[in-house]
């Protein structure tokens, strides 16, 4: 499922096997994201830890289907459909499908500020900046989101959430990975850092 070869659920051994099983979702489904890095499971091992520590960990302050909007958005303008395809659902999963497409609609149109407050609207601006134009971000860009009452542990949490989808969204688009065979909307059972598994 992607441009490079990768090793099926039935057919890892030794660490590969052990790391599959952890992400695994029903059925034995691991998504392609994952199984591209089967040639080198180490690398797995890292981007997993990175996405359950960034997006799902429990010391979090933001609600989660707000950290995915983010993911959605960041995933937009890098034109990853992978992402979108899979952060969307998970997003809808989270807060209903309607209001899921209400927010989705709002990305497309750049009419944030229709869905989000203040706050959470200066987020999404931060994100398009930093997926986009990276070295025009200066320190006056964080004041402002501090002026719209962001603290610093917030927006170091909108960071790496959009950070880690820009890295993400690099590795689909840089190997061709597609969604073929995997389930959408899945994410992981807790927020426990041990538990990977998806349902």
């Amino acid at each position: 499922m992607s441009w490079i070869k990768s090793i099926p659920f039935d057919e890892a051994t030794g660490k590969l096997k052990k790391l599959y099983q952890k992400v695994t979702g029903p059925k034995n489904n691991v998504d392609n994201i994952m199984k591209v890095h089967s040639l080198r499971p180490h690398t797995m091992e890292g981007h997993m830890a990175l996405y359950k520590n960034v997006l799902h960990h429990s010391a979090n302050t933001f609600p989660k289907w707000y950290l995915e909007a983010l993911g959605v958005f960041v995933s937009m303008l890098n034109s990853c459909e992978y992402c979108v395809s899979h952060h969307l659902a998970g997003l809808k999963r989270l807060i209903g499908e309607e209001k899921g497409g209400e927010i989705f609609k709002a990305l497309q149109n750049d009419t944030v500020a229709t869905q989000f407050d203040k706050k959470r609207s200066a987020g999404f601006e931060y994100a398009k900046l930093l997926t986009l134009t990276p070295t025009q971000l200066t320190n006056t860009h964080i004041e402002v989101l501090r002026n719209n009452q962001l603290s610093d542990g917030e927006i170091l949490e909108i960071n790496q959430v959009v950070s880690y989808f820009n890295y993400a969204n690099r590795t689909v688009l840089g190997l061709g990975v597609v969604t073929e065979g995997d389930i959408l909307g899945l994410s992981p059972n807790s927020a426990e850092n041990s538990d990977w598994n998806h349902q």
